[in-house]
């Protein structure tokens, strides 16, 4: 009786089944794929050992003869079909086909020889009373890969009242595996046992293989464990599986059983055992095996060699991988690809290149996974021409462009800035790949092109594509760019319903974090941050850069201290840039000069990078001595660091070192590219120098053809604004080859401020409302405009629009480091703990001491008519209460710490002169009488230098300030204070000294006397 009980066949499968009752015909188009049979390998098996025919019925002449025939035929002898075919033949014309074991025995030489149409043709002329046909169209249409019409013709087996045997199952699990169909695979188990077959080892590895491979590692294990018998093929098969889903425990346990139970492992075997050390990085378990491997004869195995080559070269012992690379066989392909792979995933970029060319020179032919391993290494370096080199050699030699190839591709194009012809490659690839989209995703992200990117997404979701975690990972930066946040929480829903957010996927929580941080929601970051259950080096990364993206410097640091401290883990450069971003924008030379020390402890030591970043910060932190420092002791330079040197003095408006340091890089062979000119630009800006300014834009665009960039065009704008030439700040504007953003309007906007020039600030802001209407600056700086030119109700028009818009102006704040703790102060501000010492300081002295002197108040907003003088007062406060907090405590700094504190305080726009300066040196005594144990004299020395060191920062005259400052670093680094005291007074001997000589003199003369009423000495003074 047929069982048809579990069977579930689909409309058309069984429509296919009613086509004959008792043979099933084949029909052309169910076969589209016969034609493009390839012949036989040499390796195809055996067909039969020969053909056993009775020689009751035929002459044993004849039969003897087919024996031959056949022994030929799967002897591995070419042209297989053709001699094959002359067996079918000599059967035909001796009448031997009536023989019923003998047709199916010239079926299975077809099928054997990938005959597949004579195949089933010999299927039509056969008797199928019993099995053997069966069996070999089953095995057949496994080997062309048609598994489902392979399961249909065990379905109609069934249906003709011909019971499977011991041979048919193991085939017919495969087609169930090649189907990926688990629950098929446990009927056919199930009508197995119900037959009483034994689960020999070719059955059970066929079961175990489909359960494992599927996932279904469990019921692998326990049909594992119900067979009685196991050889090694069955063992590599658990093995492997546990390999392939990261069971690392599971596996060497397994491995450890097989041996004890006396199964002697092969090749296969160690080169499974080795790929998960390999992957988990445990090389010393690794190397054990290695020896192992040695002890069975096995180590220069194919398989097992390159095995080894590839865990050496991912746990970076590239010494060893490297030394059994030379020992193996030099024609080996796969050798190569590992021994580059190793290379190439730890940065030795230089050494992948080398040894490619080396691969050409021995005469190995790469294939395609070669240059999808190899083209990373080119991208890295940005040599574009190279990449170019290598696609024409991808297609002069036909090399299969695979999707891995294409994705690499397209990769080299996007970090090379190439993106058409990246998005070519992509578009002529006939079906649709997830990877190849995810690459073409990360291009667009990497290009700013996040609406493209977000484009290329939605097409994937229209094809009924799933997108993986690595797809997600890379469209969430495309949200973040353009901080839509609606969208971005979108995703993050889909991530969450399709369970791509497991524990251990750092990389995608990393990604979310990050969009969320990006679109301005740090406190849904942070909430991110702390849920995950596993945090990398990455994911720290990504909530310090958060933090410091966002105005948050102090919990940046904080985040910085713990990631080391507490969680252990190492700083990369990474970290170590966010960090000292952070301590940039906190203007903390303390904490950057402690993560100095962590840089210099750490093996990111020589990163360029890092080094970059620490120049960075030191130069904004205000000593340029430091960072000049830094950037004379850096062993390799590229642009980065020279470019980071270059803007250093650009920024302090240092013109002259700017372009001696720009001739430099020059000199050096180091081509300077859009970030280099756009720091010197900006330093000519600085320094009024337009015609300089004008000229280095010139040579950066037809001397180096680098194309201008908003940034460049935004910096001349800046420099003829400066320079009060505001008819040509807007031409420049209007000669844009592209439109012009809100940093560019926002330029002009504040120099017509300046100027006051009230039509073309209308003209400005016209276009910066619409470009970024929720920008409070611009309007205030427009309302400003307008009370520059006493027009109030244009002002309050404006005032009026921000409420109605609901634009808020987030309040200025200023900030101060003393004795390790920050002091904050905004607007109307009295919660500071010496707020009224501060008050009566700012009242009493410095207000009435600074009108004398002549300083003009110049408040962010116009003192309105009606508004009483008051006003002004709240308007400043903030900014002058940060100076007399800082002067209370100024006693507890040391001297450099002065030194920047000062420039802090009393940069821009002050009137520095001797009664100033006195008033500021009362304070000192001040400070002095209440506290006298805290005090000495090397600190009040220090205290005069940093005053004069301010009022040298005042002086417009660069030469003038650059001897002053040379005086004033000598006193700064005397021997002894009475040494130093005697530099001071030789100042004044000398006859015609400068205004800033004077100063020198000046001050001590002033503080000494000060000293006198408080019973202080020289030598403490």
């Amino acid at each position: 009786m047929v069982n048809m009980r579990r069977l579930t066949i689909s409309h058309n499968a069984y429509v296919l089944l009613k086509i004959h009752p008792h043979k099933l015909q084949l029909h052309q188009h169910f076969f589209p794929s016969i034609s493009g049979l390839s012949k036989v390998s040499n390796s195809s098996t055996c067909l039969t050992h020969s053909l056993a025919i009775s020689s009751q019925w035929v002459d044993e002449a004849i039969v003897s003869r087919l024996e031959s025939n056949l022994q030929q035929l799967c002897s591995g002898t070419s042209n297989l079909v053709r001699q094959g075919k002359q067996v079918h033949a000599q059967c035909v014309l001796h009448g031997l086909l009536d023989n019923g074991l003998l047709g199916p025995k010239i079926l299975g030489m077809y099928v054997l020889c990938d005959s597949f149409r004579d195949a089933v043709k010999m299927f039509y002329q056969v008797p199928l009373h019993y099995t053997m046909p069966w069996n070999w169209m089953i095995r057949g249409l496994n080997k062309l890969g048609r598994f489902d019409l392979a399961l249909l013709f065990y379905f109609k087996m069934w249906t003709c009242g011909v019971s499977p045997d011991k041979y048919t199952f193991p085939s017919v699990v495969k087609a169930c595996g090649g189907l990926n169909n688990v629950a098929l695979g446990k009927l056919i188990q199930d009508d197995v046992l119900d037959m009483r077959f034994d689960l020999d080892m070719y059955m059970g590895s066929a079961l175990v293989k489909l359960y494992a491979e599927n996932g279904h590692l469990q019921d692998a294990r326990l049909l594992f464990d119900r067979m009685s018998k196991k050889d090694c093929v069955l063992w590599n098969v658990m093995l492997s599986s546990f390999a392939k889903y990261g069971e690392s425990g599971s596996t060497l346990k397994a491995f450890n059983e097989m041996r004890n139970s006396g199964i002697i492992p092969n090749a296969v075997t160690f080169a499974c055992v080795l790929s998960v050390c390999s992957a988990d990085a445990m090389i010393r378990f690794g190397s054990l095996i290695h020896g192992l491997a040695v002890t069975s004869g096995l180590q220069f195995d194919p398989h097992v060699a390159n095995t080894l080559v590839s865990m050496y070269s991912k746990c970076r012992w590239l010494g060893d991988a490297r030394k059994l690379f030379d020992r193996m066989l030099q024609t080996d392909l796969v050798k190569w690809n590992c021994m580059m792979a190793g290379l190439v995933q730890h940065g030795f970029m230089e050494d992948a290149s080398n040894l490619f060319k080396e691969m050409i020179s021995a005469g190995v032919k790469p294939d395609g996974r070669t240059f999808a391993t190899f083209l990373p290494s080119v991208t890295d370096s940005m040599s574009f021409s190279l990449g170019k080199e290598i696609h024409g050699y991808i297609i002069r030699h036909g090399i299969s462009l695979d999707v891995f190839l294409k994705s690499a591709l397209i990769d080299i194009y996007c970090k090379c800035r190439n993106v058409e012809m990246a998005y070519k490659i992509y578009s002529q690839s006939s079906s649709i790949d997830l990877v190849m989209s995810t690459a073409m995703i990360s291009g667009y992200v990497l290009n700013g092109k996040a609406n493209s990117a977000l484009e290329v997404f939605r097409w994937l979701l229209q094809e009924k594509m799933s997108p993986n975690s690595l797809t997600m990972a890379s469209v969430l930066p495309a949200c973040a760019s353009l901080a839509a946040l609606k969208l971005g929480k979108e995703l993050h829903g889909k991530i969450l319903k399709d369970g791509l957010v497991l524990e251990g996927n750092v990389h995608l929580e990393s990604a979310v974090m990050d969009m969320y941080a990006k679109c301005g929601r740090l406190d849904l970051a942070h909430q991110i941050f702390r849920r995950m259950h596993v945090k990398d080096a990455v994911c720290w990364n990504s909530i310090i850069t958060s933090c410091t993206q966002n105005s948050k410097p102090a919990e940046a640091i904080e985040l910085f201290r713990k990631m080391g401290k507490e969680e252990g883990l190492t700083y990369n450069r990474v970290t170590i840039s966010a960090a000292l971003s952070a301590c940039t924008d906190l203007s903390s030379l303390q904490y950057g000069k402690q993560i100095h020390t962590v840089l210099v402890k750490s093996a990111v030591d020589y990163d360029v990078f890092a080094q970059s970043a620490l120049i960075d910060m030191y130069a904004k932190c205000g000593n340029l001595k430091l960072a000049r420092c830094t950037f004379d002791n850096m062993e390799n330079k590229n642009e980065v660091s020279w470019n980071s040197v270059i803007a250093a003095y650009a920024n302090h408006g240092c013109l002259d070192e700017t372009l001696t340091l720009f001739h430099g890089m020059l000199e050096t062979g180091i081509h300077p590219d859009h970030v280099t000119f756009l720091a010197v630009i900006s330093a000519c800006a600085h320094a009024g120098q337009v015609d300089d300014g004008i000229r280095y834009f010139h040579y950066m665009t037809e001397e180096f053809k680098i194309s201008a960039k908003m940034e460049h065009y935004a910096s001349l704008v800046d420099m003829f604004g400066r320079a009060g030439q505001l008819n040509e700040a807007y031409g420049v504007i209007k000669s844009m080859p592209f439109q012009p953003d809100a940093g560019v309007w926002g330029t002009l906007l504040g120099a017509s401020r300046v100027h006051g020039n009230v039509e073309l600030a209308k003209v400005a802001s016209s276009y910066l409302l619409e470009l970024d209407p929720n920008n409070s600056g611009y309007y205030v700086l427009l309302a400003n405009v307008h009370a520059d030119a006493s027009q109030w109700k244009s002002m309050r028009k404006i005032r009026t629009m921000m409420k109605e818009r609901g634009v808020q102006k987030v309040p200025g704040y200023s900030w101060v480091d003393v004795d390790k703790s920050t002091h904050m102060f905004v607007a109307g501000d009295g919660s500071h703990p010496e707020s009224a010492e501060i008050y009566s300081l700012l009242e009493n002295l410095l207000i009435p001491e600074l009108r004398r002197e002549g300083y003009v108040p110049h408040p962010y907003i116009p003192v309105h008519p009606q508004l009483n003088s008051s006003f002004e007062f709240r308007l400043t406060y903030d900014r002058l209460m940060k100076m007399c907090s800082g002067i209370m405590s100024f006693w507890q700094l040391s001297g450099r710490r002065q030194l920047s504190l000062v420039r802090l305080f009393l940069g821009g726009g002050w009137i520095f002169t001797k009664r100033f300066f006195c008033a500021f040196i009362y304070c000192v005594v001040q400070s002095y009488k209440v506290d006298k144990a805290e005090q000495n004299a090397s600190e009040k020395l220090a205290m005069t230098v940093a005053v004069v060191k301010a009022y040298d920062n005042a002086t417009e005259d660069i030469k003038e300030i650059y001897t002053a400052d040379l005086k004033l670093q000598n006193i700064i680094d005397s021997p002894s204070l009475d040494a130093a005291c005697r530099k001071i007074d030789d100042f004044g001997t000398k006859k015609n000294i400068s205004q800033l000589d004077s100063a020198l003199v000046l001050l001590p003369s002033e503080a000494w006397w000060d000293a006198k009423e408080t019973n202080m000495t020289k030598n403490e003074v």
